[in-house]
Formats: structure tokens, sequence, C-alpha cells
């Protein structure tokens, strides 16, 4: 080893969680089931190829008693019953819930790798409404079987050789290979608890655990001081009273852990990387050695500005490196804080580019962090790396596992570099370094507000305040009731982080309806549970707005091109449509929202632009949108688009041909004039003179473009989409999977 280079520990941690889909006995969403199979075991496995190679792992305990629904106690979910029925007996609204659902996948790593797979792709969105009469039986039944075989990770193709013989059938599936895709799924999720044992034992991996449900501690804990730099704290309850709350997720959730592995954990992962005085106050109290945040709570609590180059790499990583000892009333607790910028990288960058490529990168990024460290006074650093170990790997081919063999033989070949069990470290560190002060924040801006300050989420505190005030009182007079301890259970379930995350602004899973009933579900069953009457106003809704994805405009616009979002209602009868969010916060994610319409003389958009939040600027890069049109109602010239694609699996709509291109490039907050180019012959663009044409850009981007520009006459309908890049470098393409539309009425 080279003198010079200190060694340095990377603490790779990776975090599993999912909500509570579970009511009456069914699973709402298949997620659970389709992550066990394509994340949860083959992430552990890999440890088989590294024998050098020590990893850690959280997992919520919620999700460890959804694996055990689905393997030990014969759970379903809403889509594994469908894939095991019989198609000849399909319902109509079960044939359109197929078509709807049965295609969440993504397109350039899964479906596309499936040739019957993508043509049922492709028919579904030739139309803009499913038509079921289209698809046969036997269409419904490859359908099926083809979604739940690509959301399979592609090692257990090797590890089953069945599974690999039901992939190569590809068409023509029966009733019994679906019914043996599924017992396949379950014998794989079985496999994943014994496997996270073995590795314990063993000292690969080290094993911690969140409180039970997931709950944001800080907000349970203390609800005022959770509300800094909120948009509103009307309607939101003073106090919540679920101080016992927050305690019991805590131990319970390290009793479960222990009751199912056999080893209490050391550490804990606190939800969304939520910390403050008081939560350190009480994980120290229940037992919890260490905790982990984000640097940018870091960076609040010691007064350090965390600065990068433009290429992402710190200039001063040194107090990124340090375990910090914090005094609570109780008694010392070790912190560690990741680095933001890596898992940003591996959850949004590094699937769009060549696997080795992407490891070569991260590990190019993990020896610039090492080479500063010749300065350092201390001979030991941890750099600690923590991520989401499941919502990104789809987007990769070979479901990432190209990368992480890449970047793990990469570290593992490196005599400089070590990966460390992080109570190992804890313990033997020697340069700590005293925490005076806490910042109370989350991993994303630093605040609290993707859970509270927002009208709709704060009137979901308030309900979940009167169930749990409405059950305290019931317990204090009936507190031999058998049924208390099952009503508790709706009402812990309740205080998950994922109710919260999904109401109100700003993200948008396109079911948010679907999570808005599951919530109000389960504060209805603690009184049901207990034999009493609920609020009526649980029946109703608490989404003001229910947004769809999509919206057809209803009628013309002429909308004031001002930029300015306190306009909408003149944008209240034009088309929408939403970017949808995961599970994982876009920060990279150029538009939320279009709006779109026309009137006799011109077409209008509204680019609903995000801006990112905390260190993750989107107004820092080169944002480019384009929007390309052409005449449905008579074909001339066409070509095809010229941006850059990640993949060379494109989406469907990038074989159509357009006509024109508007360029709208927005930097550092500047909108730029933009550009206008044209088809001059089959294949070969040309500028074109983008006069008559309006954009303007405060809050968000107004566009009118004059339809004579496009050369759409009165009558004649114009076709178009959206792409947004980085660079000039696809992003994403708006819609996916077929063409928008509008047509030009005739003059008066």
């Amino acid at each position: 080893m080279n003198k010079r280079v200190k060694k340095l520990s990377l603490a790779i941690y990776w975090h599993m969680h999912q909500p509570v889909y579970e009511l009456e006995g069914t699973y709402l969403m298949p997620w659970v089931r389709l992550h066990a199979v394509k994340d949860y075991l083959d992430m552990v496995l890999i440890l088989e190829k590294f024998p050098k190679l020590k990893l850690n792992f959280n997992i919520v305990p919620a999700l460890l008693d959804a694996i055990l629904d689905y393997t030990e106690n014969g759970y379903h979910d809403i889509h594994s019953e469908l894939t095991v029925s019989d198609t000849e007996n399909l319902t109509d609204e079960e044939k359109a819930f197929i078509l709807n659902n049965f295609f969440s996948s993504k397109y350039e790593t899964m479906i596309y790798r499936s040739e019957n797979y993508k043509e049922l792709y492709q028919k579904r969105f030739a139309k803009d409404v499913a038509a079921i009469e289209d698809f046969s039986a036997q269409e419904f039944s490859d359908l099926m079987a083809l979604f739940n075989l690509v959301w399979i990770d592609p090692v257990h193709f090797e590890r089953y050789p069945r599974l690999q013989e039901l992939w190569e059938k590809q068409n023509g599936y029966t009733q019994q290979d679906r019914v043996e895709i599924i017992d396949i799924q379950k014998q794989i999720i079985r496999e994943i608890i014994p496997a996270y044992k073995k590795y314990i034992q063993t000292g690969r991996i080290e094993l911690t655990t969140s409180p039970y449900y997931h709950s944001i501690l800080p907000i349970l804990i203390d609800v005022k001081s959770s509300t800094k730099n909120v948009i509103t704290i009307e309607g939101l309850p003073q106090s919540l009273g679920m101080l016992d709350d927050a305690k019991y997720q805590i131990k319970s959730g390290l009793d479960r852990i222990e009751e199912v592995f056999g080893v209490r954990p050391k550490g804990m992962w606190p939800p969304e990387l939520c910390l403050g005085p008081k939560t350190l106050n009480l994980l120290a109290k229940e037992g919890i050695e260490w905790t982990i945040s984000d640097e940018g709570v870091l960076a609040n609590s010691i007064n350090f500005d965390f600065i990068r180059d433009f290429k992402g790499n710190l200039n001063d990583p040194y107090h990124l490196l340090k375990v910090y000892s914090y005094e609570t009333k109780e008694k010392e607790i070790d912190i560690i804080f990741r680095d933001r910028s890596i898992p940003n990288l591996i959850n949004f960058e590094y699937a769009g580019i060549n696997s080795q490529m992407a490891a070569g990168d991260l590990y190019e990024k993990i020896k610039m962090i090492q080479n500063k460290l010749l300065v350092s006074p201390d001979e030991t650093h941890l750099l600690t790396i923590a991520s989401d170990c499941e919502n990104c790997w789809e987007n990769y081919q070979n479901d990432g596992r190209d990368f992480l063999e890449n970047i793990y033989s990469m570290i593992e070949n490196d005599e400089t570099l070590e990966t460390v069990l992080i109570s190992d470290y804890i313990r033997e560190d020697k340069h700590k370094k005293s925490l005076k002060k806490i910042f109370s924040g989350s991993w994303i801006d630093k605040t609290f507000q993707f859970w509270i300050g927002e009208p709709e989420k704060n009137k979901a505190w308030a309900y979940l305040k009167k169930t749990k005030d409405d059950f305290d009182n019931y317990v204090k007079e009936n507190s031999s009731n058998p049924n208390i301890n099952k009503a508790k259970r709706e009402l812990l379930i309740a205080e998950g982080s994922d109710w919260f995350w999904w109401y109100g602004e700003p993200n948008n899973s396109g079911q948010d309806f679907v999570f808005d009933y599951m919530f109000r579900e389960r504060l209805k069953n603690v009184y049901i549970i207990l034999g009493i009457n609920y609020p009526e106003y649980l029946d109703k809704t608490l989404i003001t707005t229910i947004e769809v994805p999509f919206r057809h405009p209803k009628r013309n616009i002429t909308p004031r091109m001002d930029g300015l979002n306190r306009s909408s209602d003149d944008w209240y009868n034009s088309g929408s449509l939403s970017m949808l969010d995961g599970p994982v916060f876009r920060e990279n994610k150029n538009v939320d929202k279009i709006n779109f319409g026309c009137d006799k003389d011109n077409i209008y958009f509204r680019l609903h632009v995000n801006k990112g939040s905390g260190e993750i600027s989107f107004v820092d890069r080169i944002n480019q949108f384009y929007i390309y049109t052409r005449n449905a109602s008579r074909v001339g010239d066409r070509a095809y688009i010229r941006l850059i694609s990640k993949t060379d699996n494109p989406y469907p709509i990038l074989l159509e041909k357009f006509e024109h291109e508007l360029a709208l490039t927005l930097v550092k907050d500047t909108l730029y004039p933009p550009r206008l180019t044209a088809v001059l012959h089959p294949n070969m663009w040309t500028l074109d003179n983008p006069e008559g044409i309006t954009i303007v850009y405060e809050d968000v981007i107004d566009v009118c473009i004059p339809f004579d520009k496009l050369g759409i006459e009165p009558g004649e309908t114009v076709e178009f989409f959206m792409a947004n890049t980085d660079s000039g470098v696809k992003n994403t393409y708006i819609p996916q999977e077929i063409l928008l539309s509008m047509t030009r009425v005739p003059g008066t």
C-alpha cells in the first residue's frame, strides 16, 4: 500500500422500506412482493462473489411483517390474485385493471426485454383509452405472466431453471404457468430471512432497523419544532401527544428484528433521516448506540458549508468522514452522516450510462475523497454511502447487477479501501468528534415540509390526532377490551410517513387516492375494532383536488402570457399532464406538470418547472425543453428527433417523425430566446424564424405558438409531445406512450 495514502473505510448501507399496503387480508399494491423478488435477496447474495466485502442493511419491521405475510400467512395482493385466476372468467372491471396496472414496468429495462410484452405495450398505448375487447384471453394471460417475470431479478433465472424455461416461452402462457410463476416468487421470498441470518452470523453484514411503521420521529415527539420553513401551520394541532407512540415504535421495532433474526440492532435508521435533539434523546434512552442522518443536517449542526466543484466532488470532505458523539440527557449516542451526492448519482444518474463507466466514475469519486485525506490530522476516516435499496435498480440494465459487481470489485481489489460494518468501525474509532448541537431536519431540504405544513398534510395530522385522542379516552374507560392492541396497531400504521408524503404538494404518485383511502381506512378501523362509531368525515377524501395524471382540454383557452402561476384560472379549461413521482423524491426532475390548450389562432403551453430543493439546484443546470409537433391531418416531410438517448432501448414514441422542433433553454434561472427548427427535406432539419412565438418565465414557463407557424390550418389537428433534457441528453419524454393532439377550430 502506498504509505502516502491513508486507508479509507466505506460504510455501504442499504435501506429497505415499503408502506403497509395490507387491508383486510389483501395487499392493495404489489410492491413488497415485486421488490422482494427483484431486490431484497440478490442484494445480499452478491456477497458470495466478494469474500472481503461487508455491507450494512436496514429493514423496517413493517416490511418484514409483509414478507412473512406472503411466505407464512398465504397473503396475496390484488395483482397476484388476478395472476393466478382463470382469464376466461375475468370481469370487464378486472380486465381494465390489468390493462391499467400490468404495464407498471420500466420500458427501457424491463418491457423491452420481451418482444411479446413490448408488442402488448404498443397495442395498449396505440389508443388513448384501453379497449378491453381488443385483447384476447390469451393476451391477458401473457400480459400477467410477463409482468411478473420481468420483475424478477435476472440472477434468479440462473438459480431456478424452471423460471428460465417460463421466460423463454414468451407467449401462450397457461393458468398453470402463471400459478407456477407466483409459486417460484414465494420460494424466492422465503429465502430472504435465512440469507440475512447467514450473513449476520458470519460477520458479513450488519442489520439495523427503523421505528416499526416508519414514522417521522421529530414530528411525533414535538410537532411545534417540526414546522419551521413550512407553507402553513393552519389546521395543524399544537400538540400530537404521541411521544409514547414514538417510544413504542422504536422499542417494538428493535424487538421485532431481534425476534426474527436473533440479534438486537445496535443502530437505527431514522425514517427519511429525520433527526433532532429530542429524537436523539429518545433513541439513546431506548438503547440505540448509533444512528445516521444526511450531510445537510450536519452542515447546519456545525455551521459548515459542504462545497462541491462542478463535477460534484467535495472541496473539503473531512467533516463528513467522521463519527460524531452527541451527549443526550440519558447517555452518549454516536451519529454518522452520509454523503448526499453519491446516493443521488446511484438513484438518478448512473442507470443511464454503461455500468462499467458508472462504476468507474463512482470509484474515481471515492478516490478523490481519499486523496484529500493527506492533510487530515486523523488516521481513520469513514465515508458513508447510504441509499434506498429498492427503487432505482429497475432503471438499470440487468437490475443493477453489473454496476454493483463492478464497483464492489474495484473496491475489494484496492488495498487502500475497506468496507466495514458500522458498529465495528464506531467501536474501534479513536477519532470521534463531539457534536455540541444537532440541527432538526431531514435529508430533503433540511426541513420536514414534505410531511407537514401543507393544507392536506395538516388535515391528515389533525385527523390522526383526533383518532388518537378518541382512542386514549376510550382505553381509560374500557381497559379490559381485548381488541385494544388490535386497534392500536391501526393507529400506529397511520402514523407512518408515507401517507403524509403523498398528501398535498409536491409529490404525486398517480395513485394518491389509494394512499388517501388506506390512511382513512386505518383511522376508521380504530373505531370499528373498538366497537364505536367513527366520525363521518373519515368517509370523505382529504384530497382537495384529485389531480389525474392526464386530462384533455375542456374547451378553448386564451390565457395571459405572464409566467405567473397565480394566473392559473386562465388555464382552468386546459389539458394537463403530471409527471408522477416515484417513492424516491426526484430532485433532478425538470418538469412537474404541463398544461396545454389552444384557441383559433394559437397553441399554448405552460411548463411547471421543478426548481429542486436543498443543495441540488434546478437552476444550476443546463435545462432544455423540446416541443415536437406535426400536422396529423396531412402528411408532409418529417424527421426523427435529434436528442441523445441514454439507452439503446428507445420508447416507441421516439420512432415517430415530426415537422417542427421548438427548443427552450434555461440556465441559472435565465430563459434564453427560443430556437425553432423545421423539416426542410425528409430527415433533414433547418433553422426557422421564431418570430411570433412568445415565451415568458417567472414562476412557470408560458409558451404561445401561432398555428400558422406550425402549418396547421383551421380544422386541422396538431400532434405533439415534449422532452426535457440535461445538456441535450434525454431526461424524460412527456408523455412516453402516445402523442397528444389538439384541433384548431375554424375561424369565425
